[in-house]
């Protein structure tokens, strides 16, 4: 994953009313934090960051650089969004430095095709990993080629990059095969569902 560079400027009004008039700037309200150093409260530009997170989402490394001349290299560690708008909230941004090893949560893709007549269904979109906090991988992918019902898929099958090392327990479900109901079987619950829904007659 790429670095994107990202201005910033200091956030000096707090609390509910100072980051309304910091999104109405066009502005996320964001504070940085870690590696022992007191929080810094920031304001992000809204459209820039949105197209980063868009691309690369929460493996996406920020260099931020900041009006007041300070920078830092960060990772998004929390996003709270507006369900209605779209938009963003507030931004947790966790320090990080070159070659330093994290511990992430990695999108995982599901790659190739199950048996026939199967359904696949997903346990876990994510997987968490440790890797050079620079050189994180936008996803990962774990194969489901030819998988029978009753088949899955755990951590330990999941394809890791050179340089990324497995956190999460190797037996955590990724992706479990079932088998696909038959027409029969389906034919039989919508003809229970609608001898449900049908009223009794009323006693004379």
């Amino acid at each position: 994953m790429s670095e994107v560079k990202i201005s910033a400027e200091p956030r000096t009004e707090f609390g509910k009313g100072g980051a309304r008039r910091t999104r109405r700037a066009g502005k996320v309200p964001a504070v940085l934090y870690g590696h022992g150093e007191k929080p810094r409260h920031i304001a992000l530009p809204a459209r820039e960051f949105a197209a980063a997170i868009r691309h690369g989402g929460m493996t996406q490394v920020f260099n931020i650089e900041i009006t007041d001349g300070s920078a830092a290299l960060a990772l998004p560690k929390a996003i709270q969004r507006d369900p209605i708008k779209d938009t963003f909230d507030h931004v947790d941004l966790l320090v990080v430095r070159r070659g330093e090893r994290v511990t992430v949560d990695i999108p995982v893709q599901l790659v190739g095709e199950a048996a026939r007549n199967t359904l696949v269904m997903t346990e876990s979109n994510t997987l968490s990993v440790l890797a050079d906090a620079t050189r994180l991988p936008d996803h990962l992918e774990a194969s489901i080629e030819g998988l029978e019902p009753g088949g899955h898929v755990t951590a330990a099958d999941v394809r890791l990059p050179s340089g990324v090392e497995l956190a999460a327990d190797a037996e955590l479900v990724i992706a479990v095969v079932a088998a696909a109901p038959t027409a029969e079987a389906l034919g039989a619950e919508t003809a229970e569902a609608a001898e449900a829904a049908t009223p009794e007659p009323a006693e004379a």
